[in-house]
């Protein structure tokens, strides 16, 4: 019996789940299962707290005050805040009309107007009204950057990194500076679920950077859950989901044909007859979340022609190559230092593309310097520059065509990827993955250099040390220079207040003026019971909107009330801070006498009850 020092026998014998007569608790036994299980998942426990910490610390101050506040600006999150609001709505009251939202009325499906994170809806099923939905976005916020963390720790991992490498290239790919342009862009930044997707894939097929394929090491399960974590990321939006759904796509085509040339060369397959059952499952359900978003946004194009994108839109938002190396202006450590770069580029949201500087340099040592085979590297290497060639668009020679304006007249939907600047998701986790490779190479060294020094050497043994602990400690610094890179300046403004006069709005409801960025607090407000209201903003005016918005414009007269009374709205709420300068200026002062309708003044607003 093994005696812990300095506790009685009895004691002991207790700590290891058993009585002192020589039983054995099966509580004891239980917990010690769980311990067992606990100490074998340390890592992944590890990363997966260690992920939740650093992305309260690098989005902060976005939990400091998540009811009001949003990161970036008022406008989007205000847009997506809503859009996660109405879909766990319609989950609970109405799932087949999840894409004819309250917003637009009377126009049908316009939750499908702009891009949308339906995968998000099950979380806005939690909670209700505006305060809810302001709290919902922000801790959503900071869970995606922990899941595109934790996801490309895994990918990375898996492809056969060290820790330290894998946490390098977790960092790099999920606080990249180019992130911070897209700080209301809930749906690019929504990149977590394609490194995990592909991590679990990797692991189902039993196939790393290092090892190659290892038949005796499937996981059919795993390929499946990778599958439909691929299937979910689909859904959080087209505008990086498409892509990733034609990445995938090219994966399976280039397996497929590695695998048949083995299979031809051996006499059998690779695939067990479990894997790919996995894989048709996991492919089908895959397929199936790609059609429901496509086919949603093609039945916008068949209901308002005005919402195609021509190819004047790409060229309009395709960068310069100088982009590629220019921070946004929320970049803690570049932002005031690009300022004058930025100033020279047309539209520096999209345009300013830097997936990190301490990335670059990492990823271009890691092509010579690396623990993965040469031609894996070759391989990740021309993917960088093909994705690096995508990423300009229309200002490559010849006009992007052969390029990316090539697959937007011959590719289903990529057309209406505008912004070819976002490529940059996958030049960044390439990179993230070559420095990944060369940071594992430099524990290699450090290990086969400088080996543990044998305790009690005397003077020699303290340098020994010493040197040892200046090495490991040299080691976290491309650790230490990937989180500096991420550190943000981001504003966090307040929310504006929700008007009184819409509580008291019978619906469905026009909210005055309408048009500009106010339209989409107007749509945060409306999850407050989820009144039917004309306002919303996308980049196209929706038949319907652009009637009631063009009648209303000399409101409140016969003509405008009949008008209004015809489309179905019930009441009308005017902003009267927000009508100067609009063709609404004169409402106010507008007299209501004969016209049918009521007026009432609700704390600072207007509201008119049509009757």
């Amino acid at each position: 019996m093994i005696e812990i020092e300095g506790q009685s026998p009895e004691l002991a014998t207790v700590s290891r789940g058993e009585h002192p007569a020589g039983g054995t608790t099966a509580g004891s036994v239980a917990a010690r299962g769980v311990l067992r299980w606990l100490w074998s998942r340390r890592e992944w426990i590890l990363i997966v707290l260690g992920g939740l910490v650093l992305a309260v610390v690098l989005t902060w101050p976005t939990l400091r005050d998540p009811r009001h506040t949003v990161p970036g600006d008022i406008g989007d999150p205000a847009l997506f805040a809503w859009q996660i609001a109405w879909g766990g709505h319609a989950l609970l009251h109405h799932p087949l009309h999840l894409w004819d939202s309250n917003t637009f009325y009377p126009d049908p499906h316009s939750l499908a107007f702009t891009d949308a994170v339906v995968g998000y809806a099950p979380f806005g099923a939690i909670g209700s009204g505006m305060d809810a939905a302001v709290l919902r976005y922000n801790i959503l916020y900071v869970l995606l950057h922990a899941l595109a963390f934790i996801g490309a720790y895994a990918l990375t991992r898996q492809l056969g990194a060290h820790p330290l490498g894998a946490t390098v290239a977790g960092v790099a790919w999920a606080y990249a500076p180019w992130r911070l342009a897209h700080d209301g862009h809930l749906n690019v930044l929504s990149t977590g679920g394609i490194a995990l997707s592909l991590a679990m894939i990797a692991r189902g097929h039993g196939w790393s950077l290092r090892t190659g394929h290892r038949p005796e090491r499937h996981r059919p399960w795993w390929a499946l859950a990778g599958w439909l974590v691929g299937a979910w990321q689909v859904t959080l939006g087209l505008a990086i989901g498409l892509v990733f759904a034609y990445v995938m796509m090219a994966l399976c085509l280039v397996t497929a044909a590695c695998f048949g040339w083995s299979w031809w060369r051996r006499g059998r397959p690779h695939f067990g007859r479990r894997l790919l059952a996995a894989d048709l499952a996991g492919g089908l359900c895959f397929a199936a979340a790609t059609a429901f978003m496509g086919l949603a946004f093609a039945r916008v194009l068949q209901l308002y022609p005005q919402a195609d994108r021509g190819l004047g839109w790409t060229e309009m938002y395709s960068p310069a190559w100088r982009g590629l190396v220019i921070a946004p202006g929320t970049s803690w450590l570049w932002g005031a230092r690009h300022a004058a770069a930025r100033s020279h580029l047309p539209w520096p949201p999209e345009m300013t593309l830097l997936p990190g500087i301490a990335l670059i340099v990492l990823a271009v040592i890691g092509m010579f310097f690396s623990i993965f085979r040469v031609r894996h590297r070759i391989l990740l290497a021309l993917g960088t520059l093909g994705a690096v060639l995508l990423t300009l668009g229309a200002t490559l020679p010849w006009h992007g065509d052969p390029g990316y304006l090539t697959l937007s007249k011959h590719l289903p939907g990529w057309a209406a990827l505008r912004t070819p600047g976002r490529m940059t998701v996958w030049t960044t986790l390439l990179l993230a993955i070559l420095a990944a490779g060369a940071v594992t190479e430099f524990v290699a060294g450090a290990r086969a250099t400088a080996p543990r020094p044998a305790a009690g050497a005397g003077r020699s043994g303290l340098v020994a040390r010493g040197k040892f602990v200046a090495l490991q400690l040299a080691l976290l610094i491309p650790l230490v220079l990937v989180v500096v890179e991420g550190i943000n300046r981001t504003p966090h403004p307040e929310l504006l207040r929700y008007p009184a006069a819409m509580k008291a709005a019978q619906e469905p409801t026009l909210v005055l003026p309408s048009g500009g960025s106010l339209e989409m607090s107007i749509m945060l407000w409306s999850t407050n019971g989820f009144p039917r209201v004309p306002n919303g903003l996308v980049t196209f005016v929706p038949t319907g909107q652009e009637r009631i918005r063009s009648v209303s414009m000399t409101f409140p007269d016969p003509a405008s009330i009949a008008a209004l009374r015809a489309a179905g709205i019930r009441s009308v709420v005017v902003l009267p801070t927000w009508l100067s300068g609009t063709p609404w200026e004169g409402v106010p002062g507008r007299p209501i006498d004969g016209l049918g309708i009521s007026r009432e003044e609700i704390d600072g607003t207007i509201l008119y009850q049509l009757g």
